[in-house]
């Protein structure tokens, strides 16, 4: 009987401990998670951001691209901040991260709230709010960004080959990444219109000017004149040129994205590809003939959903010191 008792009593521990663990590493994101141990965080972000973003705009889609990326690989834990070290090689050295700018001025930032809350907030929290900022300060979107995020890690180059969404997906493939991720078919429509902002290297595109089959042939998918356009900028093997996403507004955060799509004119697969399906379809339609009427709202939300994948919370991962280093 005493027996039967002592092991009704060690479960009874266990579960306590299980229980409290769980909520410990699945506590939710939410506004203001920073409101007591670092209240002037949003304006410090801002501020710093501000200063880089005023000086070079076009940094602004490639911090937005970073933080998309970070997300569909391991989540949205900071892991695409992190060096490569001597035993590993770390996302930020993977082929589609190799086109990533804007390191410096996540460093920057991180240094300027280090100074006023030191070891507070996460790598992974900053990335997000530096997203939005500079989203905003070209014209864009403004929204709530949920923080109480941790760092994490881990950092390895192939797992983001594998991750991330390429340019040259079709409908299918677009649809279960994002699937994957816990998206939907909406906010991949919705996040695709990040590419109003931005440029691209000739390279991920090159194939459906010059030899989209393999017979030296072009994509029936984009447009001719626009084919012809880009035969200007990108001679066949041109990796060095760069192209706007969105010609004539590329450093203003709009609607055009969807204009473009609708004529044909998306500069990848993955952006002609919203076409083959009827519900991004209806979206790029609505959009591109509504002057982007939900678009900016829209938008926001997706982001906040995105900010969500695989997130550490609680007593998960850590406080980075120095965003490209583990502690």
């Amino acid at each position: 009987m005493a027996t039967q008792k002592l092991i009704s009593v060690l479960l009874l521990q266990l579960l306590l401990v299980i229980l409290a663990s769980d909520f410990s590493n699945g506590q939710k994101l939410n506004v203001g998670f920073y409101h007591k141990t670092c209240p002037n965080i949003e304006a410090i972000v801002a501020k710093t951001t501000q200063q880089y973003i005023s000086r070079a705009p076009t940094l602004a889609a490639p911090l937005l691209r970073m933080h998309f990326h970070d997300c569909f690989v391991r989540g949205c834990d900071g892991s695409v901040l992190l060096n490569s070290t001597a035993s590993n090689s770390a996302e930020k050295d993977a082929f589609p991260n190799q086109s990533l700018r804007g390191f410096h001025v996540i460093d920057a930032v991180k240094s300027a709230v280090e100074k006023k809350c030191p070891g507070v907030v996460s790598c992974a929290d900053i990335l997000a709010l530096v997203a939005r900022d500079a989203v905003r300060m070209l014209h864009g979107s403004f929204w709530e960004v949920p923080t109480g995020r941790r760092d994490g890690r881990v950092s390895v180059n192939s797992e983001a080959l594998r991750g991330l969404p390429a340019p040259f997906a079709n409908i299918t493939q677009l649809k279960a990444t994002f699937a994957s991720k816990g998206l939907s078919v909406k906010d991949l429509v919705v996040l695709s219109g990040g590419h109003t902002i931005g440029t691209s290297h000739c390279g991920p595109f090159s194939n459906r000017l010059y030899n989209f089959t393999g017979k030296g042939d072009t994509d029936p998918k984009l447009d001719k004149n626009y084919i012809a356009q880009l035969k200007t900028k990108c001679k066949p093997g041109d990796i060095k040129t760069l192209v706007e996403m969105d010609p004539g507004s590329f450093k203003l955060f709009d609607e055009d994205y969807y204009t473009l799509v609708n004529k044909r004119r998306g500069l990848f697969q993955s952006d002609s590809a919203l076409l083959d399906d009827p519900e991004t379809r209806a979206y790029v339609i609505q959009q591109a003939t509504s002057h982007g009427a939900t678009f900016l709202k829209d938008f926001g939300a997706s982001m906040v959903n995105m900010g969500n994948i695989g997130v550490l919370t609680g007593n998960s991962g850590e406080i980075r010191k120095q965003c490209a280093f583990v502690n």
